[in-house]
């Protein structure tokens, strides 16, 4: 007799669905779920692919800061003709000097400067005669010592003037101007440098050595530069430089040029006035280069109302637009733009733009 099997009753029948149905329906639900939860809102997508920013008042520029280097050019306009030793000094180098100016000593004999473009090459007694002649007498006329014409005569009242001279500088009164007595130089009054390997207490001279240099207006003042550097910087930026007197000294890039050394140098000339370091000039030193903080506008600083560069937008035609936050274009004309911010006009402040305009 078979065993009995069991029968499906209403409390205990259960439906089964084929696998592959199951897991179709599992499938969609999962799906779904994930499209509920991660889906974005209605808009979601449209609001994030711009912000705005409100249009604000400041100032937009862009410096570059670098060194200026000022070196004066001294230029040779004198010889010493004076043969012994240095015994003293008189002069600072790049000091004025005028007429009858003590520069030095040589066996204690003092050497003074004078105007003349004919230089020291003989000694004056009477009966010499030229245009050496000529400038003894106006330097002894401008010392108040001769008052005839300047005539290149070597006459007898051109000897009391020179032994009226010489007692004033406390030489052996004789009538004779020795040939290294007199440094000749062309134009007066004017800074003169003194060559310190030449011109220097206890040093022997002997005659013919270039020692007399003059310094005309100002140093030159340059800014070593990459050649990076170089093409950033834009040919008339304004450079300013801190001077040491406190004040602010104003220059304007003139040009470029390569040193000897394969060195780019940027050029510099003066805004206003005659020198870019004013009547500071002859605070600068000679002997050696200064260097100075200086700052290169690149982009020359502007008052306005500011927004950042990538709210604009240029059409076609030209113009540049902008969309307020309700997304209607503006037209506006730009002041200035650097580092990313724009000084712009056409717009009132507390407008709100769109960044970035085409969103």
């Amino acid at each position: 007799m078979s065993e009995a099997q069991p029968v499906d009753t209403p409390k205990t029948r259960r439906w089964r669905l084929p696998l592959a149905i199951t897991a179709v329906l599992i499938a969609a639900a999962l799906g779904w779920a994930g499209a509920v939860v991660f889906a974005p809102r209605h808009g979601a997508l449209d609001a994030t692919r711009y912000t705005t920013v409100e249009v604000v008042p400041g100032s937009v520029g862009s410096t570059l800061s670098l060194n200026v280097v000022a070196a004066w050019a001294p230029q040779s306009v004198g010889t010493n003709d004076a043969v012994g030793v240095v015994t003293s000094v008189a002069l600072e180098s790049g000091k004025e000097v005028i007429a009858g100016t003590v520069l030095y000593a040589v066996n204690l004999r003092p050497v003074v400067v004078a105007q003349g473009s004919t230089p020291s090459f003989r000694d004056l007694t009477r009966t010499s005669e030229g245009d050496d002649v000529v400038q003894l007498q106006q330097l002894l006329a401008t010392l108040g010592f001769h008052s005839q014409p300047a005539d290149g005569v070597f006459d007898r009242t051109t000897e009391q003037a020179v032994k009226a001279w010489q007692r004033s500088l406390g030489v052996p009164v004789d009538g004779v101007v020795r040939v290294g007595d007199i440094v000749f130089i062309p134009s007066l009054p004017v800074r003169v440098w003194l060559d310190a390997d030449v011109i220097a207490r206890g040093n022997r001279v002997v005659g013919g050595e270039r020692a007399v240099s003059t310094l005309h207006g100002s140093p030159e003042f340059r800014i070593p530069v990459t050649e990076q550097q170089s093409a950033a910087i834009p040919t008339d930026a304004v450079v300013k430089l801190d001077a040491p007197t406190g004040d602010v000294w104003e220059a304007t890039v003139s040009g470029r040029e390569t040193d000897t050394d394969g060195q780019m140098q940027i050029l510099l000339a003066p805004t206003h006035g005659d020198f870019i370091c004013g009547d500071a000039c002859a605070a600068i030193a000679v002997s050696e280069q200064t260097t100075y903080s200086g700052r290169i506008e690149l982009v020359p600083e502007v008052d306005g109302l500011v927004i950042p560069s990538a709210a604009l937008d240029a059409k076609a035609d030209g113009t540049v637009v902008v969309l307020d936050a309700s997304g209607i274009e503006h037209k506006v004309e730009i002041l200035a733009s650097a580092r990313g911010m724009s000084a712009i006009t056409g717009l009132d402040q507390g407008t709100r733009v769109r960044i970035p305009a085409k969103g």
